[in-house]
């Protein structure tokens, strides 16, 4: 009777903790932002090191405003580092890439770097998730504070900390909208 007794609980502690990981699982889905579109693909094989963007891969605190735009028919990734706010402008002149779709969020700016709590690559909505939500409207531009640690919306006068995305000053709320990321040893991808 015992050795049933103890598959019994076995079984229904297996089961329970499947159903915790799938509720997660979804939790992590559902904190996905898709209020507006996010698609950016670049490859670090063709843009290596002193490229900004490149750069961040595997460096825990390091992290890049990312903007896109079209200069003579050639898209241009325009990078802000946070740490010295030193910009970059990357023409991505292969056929390929220059073809490839690039969708960067609310007012076409994502931020996407390594965290420095858990060394994974993070992206987040460039614009101030609070104010859109509240507002609406794409006017609400983060900007690098306390050596780049921090990013913090003139608007509501509320500060982000970079490495989770919380609410570190200001009236609380929510914390930075985010999209998927990740590095798969050549390609930086963020999307919705």
């Amino acid at each position: 009777m015992k050795a049933r007794g103890v598959k019994f609980i076995c079984y229904y502690v297996t089961m329970s903790l499947i159903v915790i990981l799938s509720l997660s699982a979804c939790n992590a889905e559902d904190s996905v932002y898709h209020e507006y579109r996010c698609y950016f693909i670049f490859d670090t094989q063709l843009h290596p090191i002193p490229c900004q963007l490149t750069g961040i891969i595997g460096n825990p605190g390091h992290f890049c405003k990312v903007e896109a735009g079209l200069e003579k028919g050639i898209r241009h990734i325009k990078t802000t580092r946070n740490y010295d706010g030193a910009t970059e402008d990357v023409p991505l002149t292969t056929e390929l890439e220059n073809k490839q779709r690039c969708e960067l969020g609310a007012n076409n700016c994502i931020i996407i770097g390594t965290s420095s709590y858990d060394n994974v690559l993070i992206a987040y909505e460039g614009q101030c998730a609070n104010c859109l939500e509240q507002y609406g409207g794409t006017r609400y531009p983060l900007s690098w504070q306390k050596n780049g640690t921090l990013l913090h919306c003139d608007k509501c006068d509320r500060t982000y900390d970079i490495n989770n995305g919380t609410v570190v000053s200001g009236d609380g709320g929510r914390q930075l909208y985010r999209y998927q990321a990740a590095f798969d040893g050549q390609l930086i991808r963020a999307w919705n």
